[in-house]
C-alpha cells in the first residue's frame, strides 16, 4: 500500500496487487479520496487507486482557470506515472462528470466505467437551486454542512455521528478558492460530452432518494450511453456509496467481474 504525492502534485492512495486491472475512484466536489474507504476496504484484495482531485485534499491546483479536460488529464498523468494502461473507472458526483469526460476522450484506456450520482440535463428549477447554493458558497466562503442532509438520510446521520463529523471536517478543510473553481464547473456543466465516443460497458448508479442526481437523470443517461446498465439503490441518497455501502459494493463487484479481461 502506498500513500504519496506525485511530482505534479496529485495526492493518492494505491494498493497494488499482481495481475489486476486497477479500480480507480474519483470523489465528489468538496471531498477527498477518503470518502471511498468502504470501497477501499471491500476491494482490499484487488488493485485500487484513489486520489484527491485538483485543488482538493492534498492535491495542488496552480491554474487560474480549470476545465474538465484538466481534471481528466490528471488521471492520465497519474496512471501513466504508475504504469497503469487499462483501468476500471468509478466516479461519484463531479467525479462522474470527470469520468464521463475521460471516457469520451480516452475510451481505449478503460475496461469499464461506473457513474455514481451523475447529473444530466437539470431542469430550470434544479439549475436555479444549484446556482443559489453556489452563490451562497461564494458569499460565505464555505460549503454549508446542510449538504450532508442531501447526501445522507436523517436516520443514517442520527445513527452515525462519527461519519457526520468526518465529512464535516473534510468540508471545513477546503481551500475555498480552489473549491469554488471546481464547484463552478459542476454548477455550470452543460452535458457536452461526446457520449457516442463512450464505447465501454457502463454501470449507472444512483440513490432512490437522491434529489440532485435523480432517478430520471440516471434513466436518461442509461438511454444515451450505449452498453450501459442502470442500478437504483433503494433508500439511498447522494452518498449511497457510504450509507448503502454493502449494496453499492456488491453492485460494483458483480459489474467488474462481468467486465474483467479474459
Amino acid at each position: 500500500m502506498t500513500i504519496a504525492t506525485t511530482a505534479s502534485g496529485t495526492h493518492y492512495f494505491y494498493n497494488k496487487k499482481e495481475q489486476d486491472i486497477p479500480i480507480v475512484f474519483i470523489h465528489g466536489v468538496g471531498l477527498t479520496y477518503e470518502i471511498w474507504q468502504p470501497q477501499l476496504d471491500f476491494f482490499k484484495n484487488r488493485t485500487v487507486l484513489a486520489y484527491d482531485i485538483l485543488g482538493h485534499g492534498k492535491s495542488s491546483l496552480t491554474k487560474k482557470n480549470i476545465s474538465f479536460d484538466d481534471l481528466a488529464d490528471q488521471i492520465i498523468d497519474l496512471t501513466d506515472e504508475l504504469g497503469i494502461q487499462k483501468l476500471h473507472l468509478i466516479g461519484f458526483s463531479i467525479g462522474s462528470l470527470i469520468a464521463r469526460n475521460f471516457a469520451s476522450r480516452f475510451n481505449q484506456r478503460l475496461q469499464s466505467l461506473i457513474l455514481i450520482g451523475s447529473i444530466y440535463k437539470r431542469s430550470d428549477e434544479q439549475q436555479k437551486t444549484v446556482n443559489q447554493r453556489f452563490q451562497q458558497a461564494q458569499k460565505e466562503l464555505k460549503l454549508s454542512k446542510q449538504a450532508l442532509k442531501r447526501w445522507f438520510t436523517d436516520k443514517y446521520l442520527k445513527k452515525n455521528p462519527d461519519m457526520y463529523e468526518k465529512i464535516s471536517s473534510i468540508i471545513s478543510s477546503n481551500n475555498m478558492t480552489n473549491f469554488l473553481k471546481l464547484y463552478e464547473l459542476f454548477v455550470k456543466h452543460k452535458n457536452d460530452e461526446d457520449f457516442d465516443k463512450i464505447k465501454v460497458n457502463t454501470l449507472i448508479i444512483t440513490g432512490e432518494l437522491d434529489m440532485g442526481s435523480t432517478i430520471e437523470m440516471a434513466k436518461e443517461l442509461n438511454q444515451i450511453i450505449n452498453n450501459s446498465k442502470l442500478k437504483i439503490i433503494e433508500n439511498g441518497k447522494h452518498l449511497c456509496s457510504i450509507e448503502c455501502a454493502d449494496e453499492v459494493n456488491l453492485s460494483i463487484k458483480n459489474f467488474l467481474d462481468i467486465n474483467e479481461q479474459t
